[in-house]
């Protein structure tokens, strides 16, 4: 993987755990010569993992939607900016400019970019890893239900291994670089679906 989309919130908890864990995630892609794509922000822990990456002489690349930029938190050190009109061509230019996705702790948009990662990658979008990293047992709730909406018989036998969780960067890591797609959707018959 030579890029890595980076969603995350833009929110800085009183928790200081998180934005170490931001910048962490940023030094380490850089360090590994990853290049970080992320939002553009430089708040909260969007503008840590930037920081991180920056620090460690990495490549980041933002992408933000105009209505972010006119509101004055660009990341003004980032090796390059995208202004996009909205969320939906933000979400899809992480898509194209990235070789695989990590979630680390946000809210809501954090979710909206992780789920529709995950519903591409299960359509046949994209055939890239979708990671989150589990740090703090932030996720553990959100790991149970995927399980959960497979179980239940939501999620297909073939998409069960679409997210790809670990406690630990460099464990999360290792399984994005060994991650072999699965059978999305549109190669699907009627009769398997």
């Amino acid at each position: 993987m030579k890029s890595i989309a980076v969603y995350c919130g833009s929110a800085t908890p009183a928790d200081p755990r998180y934005m170490e864990l931001a910048r962490d995630v940023g030094r380490t892609l850089a360090e590994r010569g990853i290049t970080t794509v992320y939002g553009g922000g430089r708040l909260g822990l969007m503008g840590a993992v930037a920081d991180g990456a920056l620090e460690a002489g990495g490549r980041v690349i933002g992408v933000i939607p105009e209505a972010l930029r006119s509101a004055e938190v660009t990341h003004t050190g980032c090796t390059e900016v995208h202004v996009v009109p909205g969320m939906h061509e933000r979400k899809r230019l992480f898509t194209d400019l990235s070789d695989g996705f990590i979630t680390i702790p946000g809210g809501v948009g954090t979710m909206d970019e992780l789920w529709e990662a995950m519903s591409w990658a299960q359509l046949g979008y994209h055939a890239k890893p979708v990671g989150l990293l589990n740090a703090f047992g932030f996720y553990d709730q959100l790991i149970a239900f995927n399980r959960h909406m497979a179980e239940v018989g939501f999620v297909r036998e073939a998409h069960r291994g679409i997210l790809i969780h670990d406690e630990g960067l460099e464990g999360l890591l290792a399984q994005m670089e060994a991650y072999q797609p699965h059978a999305p959707i549109f190669a699907m018959k009627a009769e398997d679906l």
